[in-house]
């Protein structure tokens, strides 16, 4: 399921980045009256010399760009766009994730999940150990590397890091059994990781942003890992990094790296739930990458299904029927046909009626297929079945998601099941219409759901789902999302779908005519 959380504003004293070059010492009352002059003076001089900065840094915040391209300072965020050698940037200015860059001598130890830079022993007074080198700990952050920073429940389930520096000379301490010559970016595939939707919108599309400026020079080591993950992400991930994936903690080798990137940067500008979406291009840069990914796979699908195809071809040569001619002539002809594909789910907001939707769309002229998502099936068959499509049908829920496989000017008609309006169109219907489909909007009346045989017709249930939601995330899940399935009125969704047909019909043709509703 999707969780659906608005993002709280942060409240005063949180603070939103540390980025420290020097180590961390007590001050005496003199230097701390300085300091504070200082900034007190630069209160006061700031507006005359950066006029724009409030609003330049609200931009990158927020990952608006004047161009799709993805800067290295993108991925950062400006406080962290230089970092010098030795030390730790962390940005915490996003509710949505924190970032740290460690630049120089970092290494891993995952029994302690700790990542230590060791630096040069330049910054004052160092302290000396029982062991006789220095082993002060100059600066030291915590961080969890997950993409859900505002939601505390997922977040507490998220394993921590601890971030520091040292002084070089306790580096002998560990000696690197892997030594690197590329970066590294530490992420978590915990948390939501299983549903589609958060995989898609909280780990691959902030790891391809994150990812992008290091050409694929980079190595990922991965937090909370699974294997079901890597093999189900088998395509995607070669076109983001040209290195073997590490298992943080399955793997308790010492690994070296010249620089590390700790958690992934999401930009609102490439994420599905995209209400501050700003320019479109990045994300269509995104749908491309996942056409090469995905094409390599598909030609070899095609190939195994036309040698089966050739098989049985020979053994009806052996005796040739007058069905197999008919069967011949049928494939054919559903190859004119618009193609539609029935996202079906598996456990609630089932379509109850499903056979008669499937008979109604074949009368229109359709040719129908129906996909039943498993989380084993392999991603690649699903995005053949809806690349080559022409409209995708489904109800409300992480299973939406497939329509970023689709090809622009596709059609998508999103079944809305009470309570879920906000969520449908803030996930689904805006990132659709940005990435180029027609989206088509079902919102079913309460007659449809099955809810209205179980509460009064004039319960807000059925009457006033917003008040209902309004009551908490916990109501919306059990009532709309758990127990909720849909009998669609075949005679209001016959229009929908006669809508797409024509449209698709046009596209066919050529006379196609751009219009979201």
């Amino acid at each position: 399921m999707v969780y659906y959380q608005r993002y709280h504003q942060w409240r005063k004293g949180d603070v939103p980045f540390v980025c420290e070059n020097s180590k961390r010492v007590a001050r005496p009352k003199l230097l701390f009256l300085v300091l504070l002059s200082f900034i007190s003076f630069s209160f006061i001089l700031a507006p005359l010399f950066f006029t724009s900065a409030p609003t330049l840094s609200l931009l990158y915040s927020f990952g608006f760009e004047d161009e799709g391209v993805v800067s290295k300072s993108d991925v950062y965020a400006s406080v962290c766009s230089s970092v010098s050698n030795g030390s730790i940037c962390c940005d915490r200015s996003s509710i949505r994730s924190d970032i740290c860059v460690l630049k120089g001598n970092v290494r891993t130890d995952s029994a302690s999940s700790r990542i230590t830079l060791y630096r040069s022993n330049v910054y004052g007074s160092q302290v000396i150990g029982a062991s006789g080198e220095n082993d002060e700990i100059f600066q030291h952050e915590k961080i969890k590397p997950y993409t859900r920073k505002w939601e505390k429940s997922v977040m507490d389930t998220i394993d921590e890091l601890d971030l520091v520096t040292k002084g070089e000379n306790s580096a002998i301490h560990q000696k690197c059994d892997v030594q690197h010559d590329v970066p590294a970016v530490f992420f978590s595939t915990g948390g939501y990781t299983g549903n589609l939707y958060h995989e898609f919108n909280d780990g691959i599309m902030p790891l391809y942003i994150t990812s992008q400026h290091f050409n694929k020079k980079v190595v990922f080591v991965i937090l909370e890992y699974h294997d079901w993950w890597i093999s189900k992400y088998e395509n995607i991930l070669p076109h983001l990094t040209e290195y073997p994936i590490i298992d943080f903690r399955g793997d308790n080798r010492t690994h070296c790296f010249p620089e590390a990137v700790v958690g992934l940067k999401i930009h609102d500008e490439l994420t599905i739930d995209a209400s501050l979406m700003g320019r479109n291009k990045t994300i269509r840069d995104f749908r491309d990458m996942l056409d090469q990914a995905y094409l390599p796979r598909i030609r070899g699908l095609i190939q195994e299904e036309e040698h089966e195809t050739q098989l049985d071809m020979n053994i009806s040569a052996l005796s040739p029927s007058a069905k197999t001619k008919i069967e011949t002539t049928e494939e054919k002809r559903d190859a004119k046909k618009p193609k539609v594909v029935i996202i079906a789910r598996n456990d609630s907001r089932a379509i109850l009626n499903e056979a008669s939707i499937v008979k109604m769309a074949e009368g229109i002229g359709f040719q129908v297929e129906v996909l039943r998502p498993q989380r084993t099936t392999e991603l690649a068959r699903i995005y053949r079945a809806l690349n080559s499509s022409d409209v995708m049908i489904g109800v409300h829920g992480a299973a939406m998601t497939h329509f970023l496989f689709m090809r622009p000017d596709s059609a998508f008609i999103q079944i809305i099941p009470l309570g879920t309006d906000w969520a449908a169109d803030t996930y689904y219907g805006l990132p659709a219409r940005k990435l180029g489909l027609r989206y088509i909007g079902y919102k079913i009346l309460p007659q449809e759901s099955s809810l209205y045989n179980e509460y009064e017709k004039s319960d807000p249930v059925l009457t006033d789902p917003d008040s209902v939601n309004n009551r908490g995330w916990e109501f919306t899940k059990k009532i709309y999302l758990d127990r909720q399935n849909v009998r669609l009125n075949l005679r209001r969704f016959h229009k929908r779908l006669l809508r797409a047909y024509y449209y698709s019909m046009a596209k066919k043709n050529g006379r196609l005519h751009h219009q979201n509703q």
